[in-house]
């Protein structure tokens, strides 16, 4: 089916870059949108251990995205959307990640397997098809700005933080307006010249990259529901763990799929 479809857009050259990866990522969109997680966060609920560990993830994935990038920076398909100023988050969680886990949160990060597998192939395609980087940085970053402001503040006000503190994953101070900075984007994304088999390329990559997306929410359910199961058993029997259960905190519907949006990469652009 995608490679029929991506078969018959290649041909007609009617959608610019861009549009082509919205399209050809709809279908794993939708399956994105329907993970246990996914499902958990629309009901309007969630834990600072839950977002504590979707922040361990999304530094992974950003870390190993924005190394390939920064060293590809020169590359013909990267450097027309190469922003690190304006868009790289990894001090940004860097930030967050200190503020929820302490001075040595380094040594407190826990990923699931899928998290490493999807780091491990942005490491990959960084070394041998940087061109390929064009589909995440897409998804992620347009995701990100797609809702960040607004839901920093609903964060801030569900999770009773004071400040900014613990919330710098979604502040871009370096653009100024989200929605020129996405038409700039595009814009620059669209006038990347790619070879019809890269194009094809570039456009599995970005299904690849909900997919990859989906594997981590799974692998970050299963993990919350081994804490969470843990932390039912009587006192001397659970094992320590650098994520002991708060108490959960209700957040809005619109923040639980904001978080994902954010988290996964979906977009609404």
């Amino acid at each position: 089916m995608l490679s029929f479809y991506i078969e018959n857009i290649n041909k007609s050259h009617t959608f610019d870059l861009s549009e082509q990866i919205k399209a050809a990522t709809q279908e794993t969109h939708v399956r994105a949108e329907n993970t246990d997680l996914m499902t958990s966060f629309q009901k309007g609920q969630i834990t600072r251990t839950q977002y504590k560990v979707l922040l361990c993830s999304l530094y992974e994935i950003y870390t190993a995205l924005e190394e390939a990038l920064d060293r590809n920076s020169s590359h013909p398909a990267v450097a027309p959307i190469y922003f690190p100023q304006e868009l790289d988050r990894t001090e940004a969680l860097e930030r967050d990640l200190e503020f929820f886990l302490g001075s040595q949160w380094r040594s407190k990060v826990i990923v699931p397997a899928a998290t490493h597998r999807y780091a491990q192939r942005l490491r990959e395609i960084g070394k041998v098809k940087p061109e390929l980087l064009v589909a995440h940085a897409y998804t992620r970053y347009l995701g990100d700005l797609s809702g960040g402001q607004v839901l920093g503040k609903l964060a801030q006000k569900a999770m009773e933080l004071e400040g900014k503190d613990g919330l710098a994953f979604f502040s871009f101070p370096g653009v100024s307006s989200a929605n020129r900075f996405k038409q700039l984007y595009r814009s620059r994304m669209n006038s990347i010249e790619l070879s019809e088999e890269q194009r094809r390329e570039v456009l599995q990559e970005a299904v690849d990259a909900f997919n990859f997306n989906i594997q981590v929410f799974d692998d970050l359910q299963k993990m919350l529901s081994v804490t969470s199961e843990s932390a039912e058993k009587p006192k001397g029997t659970s094992r320590s763990t650098p994520f002991p259960p708060p108490s959960s905190v209700q957040l809005t519907v619109g923040l639980c799929v904001g978080l994902l949006t954010v988290g996964i990469g979906l977009y609404n652009f």
